[in-house]
């Protein structure tokens, strides 16, 4: 019988890494089965997922509390399951508030805790360093300057590189890409990534939409492309598209196919997360957006280490794109920051040079590097 893993990703971000790491560890262990909870780029490569990563796809106080007993059971449910068929190894990729809670108690019954995508404790929270030590085996982290973070601590941590940067290719040919799409001639492209989960839309749909319009008056010729990635979010999407009366509109939505749309486009609306990293590595200049519940916000607020939220502002250490949060996230200053960006050839020669470098940093052969770390645990002692 083969190696059976099991892991659990809980929003596209973290099912593509899982996609990639299965395919790595396939290479080694062609006979392994790989089980869990994951999304549809997992399930291509074999993967068995007990549950939809749509089921764990909320953030934010606010959202996590409407959806607890429902999250909380489907946990409670995977550890005794878990427990019962015990797996070679367990891989708990990013989602730390559902993960290291597993990973501590399989752990305690003898089954190795590989967390994939250390927890954001160089941004807030930083007091869950001791927490994550005491819960995993080993840690994947994503970007150079994290390991240091858990010296104090017994932990093994290894840097893998970020698996964007290994399959984004380190150029861009943006006439190609927009033949591709059909868009012809010199009108300004813009880029709308409003977030992969429901809640985000909740948020965020009308105010990219009503930003959207601000800067059709600015430039009359523009087109909006608009990658969703499921169907909840495009229906939502689509619904404040109704809202706003906002039809008519030369915005074309697209069924995932998120660096298609940043290939092509000018100038892109981010909403904060993984979507800003993917952008910056595509080399497309950016604007960073994010609102959540008020609640939520005054709660998060007051629990950062770092003036910055986007990713590209983070690995470069200073403000090299706009960001705009909560109250500040108008449409007004949107369209006005984006249409500025459109026009400005210097900043974006500026932000081709800064996104380069992190794309060099990152570019690590992340899958063979994570599957390396992990391949010890599943040779037998």
């Amino acid at each position: 019988m083969g190696l059976r893993i099991a892991m659990v990703a809980g929003e596209a971000s973290g099912d593509l890494l899982g996609a990639h790491l299965i395919a790595a560890l396939k290479r080694h262990l062609p006979d392994a089965s790989f089980v869990g909870i994951g999304g549809t780029k997992m399930e291509m490569q074999g993967f068995d997922a007990w549950w939809p990563a749509e089921k764990l796809s909320v953030r934010g106080y606010a959202e996590v509390l409407r959806h607890y007993r429902e999250i909380a059971g489907i946990r409670r449910r995977l550890l005794s399951r878990l427990l019962a068929e015990k797996p070679d190894v367990f891989i708990g990729i990013d989602a730390p508030d559902f993960n290291l809670w597993l990973e501590r108690k399989l752990k305690g019954r003898g089954i190795p805790a590989i967390h994939y995508v250390s927890p954001s404790v160089w941004a807030w929270r930083r007091g869950r360093i001791g927490k994550i030590a005491r819960s995993v085996t080993h840690l994947l982290a994503l970007f150079p300057f994290e390991p240091a973070l858990y010296r104090e601590h017994p932990l093994p941590v290894s840097y893998v590189g970020h698996p964007l940067a290994d399959v984004i290719p380190p150029a861009i040919d943006k006439p190609v890409a927009r033949e591709r799409l059909g868009l012809e001639g010199a009108a300004p492209v813009f880029a709308l990534l409003p977030g992969s989960r429901q809640s985000e839309l909740q948020y965020m749909g009308e105010l990219f939409i009503e930003t959207a319009q601000k800067l059709f008056e600015r430039f009359p010729d523009a087109r909006f492309l608009v990658p969703l990635t499921t169907r909840e979010t495009r229906n939502r999407f689509e619904e404040a598209l109704w809202r706003r009366g906002a039809q008519e509109m030369p915005i074309t939505l697209m069924f995932g196919h998120a660096q298609d749309a940043l290939a092509a486009a000018d100038v892109a609306l981010v909403a904060s997360g993984t979507a800003t990293l993917e952008t910056a590595l595509m080399g497309t200049p950016m604007v960073i957006a994010y609102r959540m519940s008020p609640w939520s916000w005054r709660l998060l607020r007051h629990m950062g280490y770092q003036p910055w939220v986007g990713l590209p502002n983070i690995l470069a250490g200073r403000f090299v794109v706009p960001e705009f949060l909560q109250d500040d996230a108008t449409a007004d200053n949107l369209a006005q920051a984006l249409g500025n960006l459109c026009v400005d050839r210097q900043v974006q020669a500026r932000l081709a040079e800064v996104f380069a470098g992190i794309h060099r940093s990152l570019r690590q052969g992340t899958a063979e590097k994570a599957a390396a770390a992990i391949l010890p645990y599943l040779k037998p002692c």
